[in-house]
Order: C-alpha cells, then structure tokens, then sequence
C-alpha cells in the first residue's frame, strides 16, 4: 500500500493545497437553515461531501461535532467517511487522540485499520503525554498507509503556556514534539507520513520545521483570523509542506454547492499564490 505521504502528495499536486473542515455546529447549522439534530447533521455533512468531495484534496471531519449526537451521529460520520473515500478526497478526521498503552492501541485501530468502520487517511492526535506513548498510532498508521497529525503549537492562548515551556535542554515543548516527529519521516520520499499541527495565527513560531519532512496542516485560515499571506512568517522556509486549513470561511458560503464550491476554489487560489513563492 502507498503511503499517506505519497498519496497526499499526489492529491496535492492534482486538487491544490486545501483541505477543508466538516464542522456542523449549532451556530453554522442555523446559518445553512438546519435543525440542530440528526436530520441537520446528516443533511448538512451530506451537501459538503456532495460538493466538495471531488475537488478537495482533504476533508477533514470534525468528531466531536458528531459524536455529540450519540450512536445515530457516528453513523452519519461512517457514511460521511465512506462517501468521501469513494468521491476520491483523503479523510482526516480531527480527533486529537491521546493515550498510553492498551488504550492508544485501541484508539489507533479504531482509525487506522482498515477492517474499521471509521476508518479514515489520517487522523490527529495529541502528544502531551509523550510523543513515545503515539507510537502505536504510528506502527499502525505505517502498516496500513495511514497518517497522523500531531499537535505541536495551536492557535488556542491556552496552549501556549505548555507548548512553549522549556525543557532541561532549553528547547520548548513544541520544538521537542517536532524533533521526534522529524527523526521518524527522516528518508521518507516525496513526504513523511506523521505531520504536525502548527496554527496558522501563532506568528513566528521561533522554531525549527527544516527537518521534519512532512505535512504541516495550518488550521486557523479565514474566519479564525488567519490570511495565506500569514503562511509565510509562520513557517518560513517549510512552507512547501504546509497543508492549509480552513472551515467556517468555506463552509460559512454554504448552502448552496455552487457557493462552497467558489469559496474552495478562492481558499486553493490564495494559498497556491503564497506556497509557490517558497
């Protein structure tokens, strides 16, 4: 099987550097003129996939805004999952898993293996219990082609006072997360498969993304405050890696596909216009 690395190369290189959320909270809902229910839930996911899912190199389901809907919700994240996968976009689902032991296990053949109904390209995981303990995550992840995207600075001010805390040998938090992320893409051709998650409206990050040799997804574009143009003083020299990410700005056009469909478009065009000047 080829690697995720490989396979969101290609999808970069054929749909442009976009990947798009799937956030249907109540608030975004009432705008397309949904009921905060099942039959929203399902209407709304089932219009993104509709329109996007055939031009968007990523789609990005948030899992939190499913579940919250119990059993009848996970089933509309399976269906949203496989409809994707047919329609030829790579599915990352934002779930920022973080276990030790059995439990990571657990969470990581949930995603990463392809006897699961939920099983996705990539998923997001958080490593502040330790980058080791993500290592079932990644043993997986590399047998079936699968990726995982690893917080490593996020747009949210509460993270700051963890992410940027140094460690005995003066690194941050960040910078260490980065480093071990980058030890395991070292060779990997064209990308590594394990990104890291870096948000679009941290600035400069004061660290070092030469080495990391794969993905970095860019939350925070559009209506979280970020431009394309921020891409650059946020990543500098790795910018040809970055994967931006936007929501609310695309899905905030909806409901029309027509209206979605432009906004992806405008979001590929902004940021193919920055990322070709790296």
């Amino acid at each position: 099987m080829e690697s995720f690395g490989v396979r969101l190369d290609r999808a970069v290189r054929e749909r442009g550097p976009l990947c798009v959320g799937i956030d249907p909270h109540p608030e975004l809902l009432a705008r397309w003129g949904l009921a905060d229910d099942v039959d929203g839930l399902e209407r709304f996911a089932r219009t993104v996939v509709d329109a996007l899912g055939d031009r968007v190199a990523v789609i990005k389901p948030q899992s939190a805004f499913f579940e919250r809907f119990g059993s009848q919700g996970l089933a509309i994240l399976e269906s949203t999952i496989r409809q994707l996968r047919e329609r030829g976009s790579l599915v990352l689902l934002d779930v920022k898993r973080g276990d030790i032991g059995s439990t990571v296990r657990a969470y990581a053949s949930a995603y990463l293996d392809p006897s699961s109904p939920v099983y996705v390209d990539a998923i997001t995981a958080s490593p502040f219990l330790g980058v080791g303990s993500l290592a079932p995550m990644f043993e997986l992840a590399a047998e079936h082609g699968g990726g995982v995207f690893v917080l490593a600075l996020t747009s949210n001010p509460e993270g700051a006072s963890v992410q940027r805390a140094r460690a005995a040998d003066g690194r941050t938090v960040a910078q260490l997360v980065i480093d071990e992320i980058a030890q395991l893409n070292a060779g990997a051709q064209p990308l590594g498969s394990i990104g890291l998650v870096i948000g679009a409206t941290v600035g400069e990050t004061g660290c070092d993304l030469s080495r990391v040799n794969g993905p970095l997804l860019a939350p925070g574009l559009g209506a979280q405050g970020a431009t394309a143009a921020d891409l650059r003083a946020v990543f500098g020299p790795a910018l040809p890696t970055v994967l931006p990410s936007y929501s609310r700005e695309v899905l905030g056009a909806g409901p029309r596909p027509e209206a979605l469909r432009a906004a992806a478009d405008r979001a590929v065009s902004d940021c193919r216009g920055v990322l070709a000047m790296s």
